[in-house]
């Protein structure tokens, strides 16, 4: 079996956070987020990692972020393009937002061979996950469509300074995936986990399995992100602000049965800069995780 791919969607604009947050140092030795998932991923025994990146930051991604991984693993290069769209559609006029995460791995899809994860540039994910999810990936032929996804409490990932969107999910007692609902305004409101939707407040124990868009997928997923695609586009391309989630995307081709999805918990840390005032307690936590001893300083060796 080929060893896995790691894909890293590390296009997003980083809009809320005020920067391109993929470049911004949070480690004791200036390490970006992006070079613990590479750490841990080559540990995991990944053997290569494609970067989904925008054009316009190709320059400034080689430089600051390409080059750190030089000799240490194989390094590739896809590039998530407004006008890259399925046949018979185009970018309509005034649109600039970039159209979500499925489209951002679907432009991956000339890239990738073998069984991968595909990951946020700007989360820190933890060791566990990466290595419960290459055990998965080991045993998945590349035309397997069993699919998995790393699942986090819902109160471990929430941010101190404003509302996050989560997939939560619901699985059945095997813990495959039976349902995806994307919330996009969870945050805490006076003691409770809650989020307000059309004027009506649903609450959440905390204990709720979510995405943190930590996904094993094989070549089989793209002919079905490219339906997805096709859908959302028919439906909400006129809509300058429309984005299609991949969290979405998963959960309608378990629905269709059109594959499944194992929920594997893991006990790893999580944690990512939404807003700028998340950064502080990321750089306390990982100087943390480097006093343990769980990271060696620096994180990459000369």
């Amino acid at each position: 079996m080929a060893k896995s791919t790691l894909l890293v969607l590390a296009a997003g604009m980083g809009s809320r956070y005020g920067g391109l947050k993929q470049l911004d140092p949070m480690g004791p030795s200036g390490e970006t987020l992006l070079d613990y998932s590479v750490y841990d991923a080559l540990q995991a025994g990944f053997e290569r990692v494609i970067f989904i990146i925008r054009r316009d930051i190709e320059k400034e991604f080689r430089a600051m972020i390409g080059t750190r991984y030089e000799g240490r693993i194989a390094v590739d290069y896809a590039f998530q393009q407004l006008d890259d769209l399925p046949d018979g559609f185009s970018v309509p006029e005034g649109r600039s937002k970039p159209w979500g995460t499925t489209h951002a791995i679907w432009c991956a899809r000339e890239a990738i061979k073998t069984p991968f994860v595909a990951i946020n540039a700007d989360d820190f994910y933890g060791r566990d996950a990466y290595e419960i999810l290459a055990r998965f990936l080991e045993e998945s032929p590349v035309e397997s469509t069993r699919f998995a996804m790393a699942g986090y409490r819902l109160d471990r990932t929430l941010s101190e300074h404003g509302s996050v969107a989560r997939g939560v999910c619901q699985a059945n007692a095997d813990g495959a995936l039976q349902s995806i609902k994307e919330c996009t305004g969870i945050a805490r409101h006076d003691g409770r986990i809650s989020q307000t939707e059309n004027g009506a407040e649903e609450v959440f124990s905390g204990t709720e399995s979510v995405s943190m868009n930590f996904w094993g997928l094989t070549p089989a997923v793209f002919p079905f992100l490219e339906a997805q695609l096709v859908a959302f586009l028919q439906a909400e391309a006129a809509n300058p602000k429309a984005e299609c989630y991949i969290p979405m995307s998963i959960g309608d081709m378990v629905t269709e049965v059109q594959a499944t999805v194992q929920v594997l918990p893991t006990d790893a840390l999580w944690f990512g800069v939404t807003y700028q005032d998340d950064k502080p307690r990321v750089m306390e936590s990982l100087n943390a995780l480097h006093e343990k001893g769980n990271y060696p300083t620096p994180l990459w060796k000369k």
